[in-house]
Parts: C-alpha cells; structure tokens; sequence
C-alpha cells in the first residue's frame, strides 16, 4: 500500500476535484430533468395535453426522475465535501451551511415523490372511476405540487449557498468573486422563494440569473484550479489554534 494514500485522499485538493465533478455532474442531471424532460412534455395550464405527451413518453419521464435522483446524490455528497473544504475559516458556519444542505436536499427529495405519483396516476386501475378529465387534472395537481415543493427547497438552499459563499469569501485559499456570486445566487433564491409565497406575481425567474453562474464557475474553478494549498495549511493551522485556546 502507498504510505502516501491517506495523504492524497484527505488533501484539500481532492476535495476539490472530487467537488467540481460532482458540480458538473449535478448540472448536467438537472438541468436534464427541468429544463428539457419537464419543458418537452408539460403544456402549461392544459392538463390533457400534459398526460397525452407524458403517456407517449413514458421513458424519457422515468429518465427525468432518474435524472433527479443522481442529482440529489451529488448534493448529498457535496454536503460533505464542502463541509471539509471549508471548515478551516469556520467550522460552526461550515456545519450550519452543511445542515442547510441537507434539508434542502430531504425537501426536494420529497417534492419528487409528486412527480413520480404522476405515473402511478396515470396506470392507477383504482382511479377507471374518474373521467379521463379528471385524471388529466389530477396529473397536473401533481405536477404543480413537484413545482411548489421544489420552490420551498429553495429557501434551504439559499441559505447554505450564502453561509457558504461568505466561507469561501474569506478563506483566502478560494477567489472572493466566487464567494460574491455563491451569495448573490443564494440572495435570488432566498428572495423568489418568499415573493412565491408572500406575492407570487412579483416572483420573477430573474432572480435565479446569478444561480448558474455561480454554481458552474465554482465548479470549474474547483475542477481547473483546485484550493491555494498554502493558505489553506495556513487556515487549518489558524482553527488548530481557535479550538485548542477554546479547550484550555
């Protein structure tokens, strides 16, 4: 076995590797499941129409949930990872942003079990009593209760986005226009999610602009150029000291 393994395995480095790939990942199996599954087969406010593209397209519906589900383990994963990268500045902001996280994550996760109730709708034999209309009706209930599920996830997420945003800001071993666009992108988020629910008319798509940006050159970043191993020594010593001073 190489001595050095355990060395490689826990640096800041493949951390942030292992991080910009499963960014990358979450992107494309998101991105995949909303913007061409969803807008390909749902027909905004016409719910035949929305069962009729989604009988004939059985598959590429299951391939959205598919979709949905590698996407939420990489958020899981990435829970953890950010947490170890960014600890050194702060480890109780750190932990905090990681349990924002992970209730993000539990809330979409939940918000998808709409979806899916979408084809046991639509193959129910308990359900011949209804019209084909209200079965159709029923689907779209559904599907609208996925959106509103996964906009209250939001809030969670913008939450963490802006803890961790403020970390990387000031790390010093990650760039500060990172940190900035992390918490812009949280801000939107946090934002549309109560103008959602507070006055939906003024909860614009605009708001989550900064979002992509945000989250693919953090990634990129991460994938290209990794952490400042030099300053991240610097700060892992700097919360050595912080926890030792607390302890005594």
């Amino acid at each position: 076995m190489n001595p050095n393994s355990k060395t490689v395995k826990t640096s800041p480095q493949f951390y942030a590797k292992t991080a910009g790939v499963l960014f990358l990942i979450s992107i494309l199996a998101g991105g995949f499941g909303e913007f061409f599954v969803l807008n390909k087969l749902i027909v905004s406010g016409d719910a035949t129409a929305t069962a009729i593209n989604i009988h004939a397209s059985t598959s590429l519906f299951r391939l959205g949930f598919a979709s949905y589900l590698a996407e939420a383990v990489c958020d899981v994963s990435l829970t953890v990872i950010l947490y170890l990268l960014l600890r050194p500045v702060r480890k109780d902001i750190a932990l905090l942003a990681a349990f924002f996280g992970l209730v993000s994550t539990v809330t979409f996760a939940f918000a998808e079990l709409f979806y899916f109730a979408v084809l046991l709708i639509l193959d129910a034999d308990y359900l011949k009593t209804f019209s084909p209309n209200q079965v159709n009706s029923l689907v779209l209930l559904s599907l609208k209760l996925y959106g509103y599920g996964g906009g209250i996830f939001m809030v969670f997420y913008g939450v963490a986005s802006i803890l961790r945003g403020y970390l990387i800001f000031q790390s010093g071993y990650l760039p500060k226009f990172l940190g900035i666009l992390l918490v812009l992108a949280g801000a939107g988020f946090v934002i549309r999610n109560f103008l959602l629910i507070l006055a939906p008319d003024y909860a614009s798509d605009f708001l989550l602009l900064p979002t992509p940006l945000a989250i693919l050159a953090l990634a990129l970043w991460l994938l290209v150029k990794g952490v400042n191993v030099t300053k991240w020594n610097k700060q892992v010593s700097m919360e050595s000291g912080r926890e030792a001073s607390t302890e005594i």
